[in-house]
């Protein structure tokens, strides 16, 4: 084994250590689909509303009482005003949401027939598998049997992992309290790796109202940015 390719093969080891932990660092944005129905909605000009849990085990409950918190700010930004105890509220907001169990993907990684080296072409400078803390997580690296270790049938980057995908879901509706007449729908889904609630919620409830209330009958793809580090 020659100097320069010991010294390539060390390389091509910082390299991918660095994307590795590159990649882990890197938050990844909040994507939901969100589809909202709205019928005579109107224009916020200070009306007051209440926000209720569709669900009534939730009803009272501490944990809904922070995402009822968080819609009522984002309705409070849009021009509405929270009602005041004692006060009948015009508009009347019903929120529910939830995860499921989650479901097992499985995905397999790039696989090459041939352990040896083809030269310099296409090929050679190929992703790679690198395991980490938060999963497994493809960079790029040098095709390197003496790197990866092994040869015959079973050499390469075949692999198969899985890991568990959530769907989480928010629906809101607003009822004009007067007369009880349904003004808007709206539901938000989302598939994640997280089934935290705590997370969750408040992601789904900032793509509900990016650009409320929306275009009636459309379904968007919302995408939430994750929080900025410090």
């Amino acid at each position: 084994m020659t100097m320069s390719n010991k010294i390539s093969r060390r390389l091509g080891l910082s390299a991918i250590a660095a994307a590795a932990l590159a990649l882990a660092g890197c938050a990844t944005p909040f994507k939901a689909d969100v589809a909202r129905f709205q019928s005579q909605l109107p224009a916020p000009q200070g009306q007051t509303f209440a926000v209720e849990a569709s669900n009534p085990a939730l009803e009272g409950g501490i944990e809904f009482g922070r995402y009822a918190n968080i819609v009522a700010s984002e309705l409070t930004q849009f021009g509405y005003r929270p009602v005041a105890p004692g006060e009948s509220p015009d508009l009347l907001v019903r929120m529910d949401y939830g995860v499921d169990k989650g479901r097992e993907k499985v995905v397999s990684s790039p696989g090459f027939g041939d352990p040896w080296y083809r030269g310099w072409g296409p090929g050679y400078y190929r992703p790679v598998v690198v395991r980490g803390p938060g999963g497994r997580r493809y960079v790029y690296g040098y095709r390197d049997p003496f790197l990866w270790g092994g040869f015959g049938p079973g050499w390469g980057y075949n692999d198969v992992s899985s890991y568990t995908v959530y769907t989480s879901g928010l629906k809101l509706q607003i009822d004009r309290t007067a007369d009880g007449a349904r003004l808007f729908e709206g539901q938000a889904e989302a598939q994640s790796r997280d089934n935290n609630l705590q997370t969750l919620v408040p992601n789904l409830v900032e793509a509900m109202f990016t650009g409320f209330p929306g275009n009636s009958g459309e379904r968007v793809r919302i995408t939430v940015a994750p929080p900025e580090k410090g």
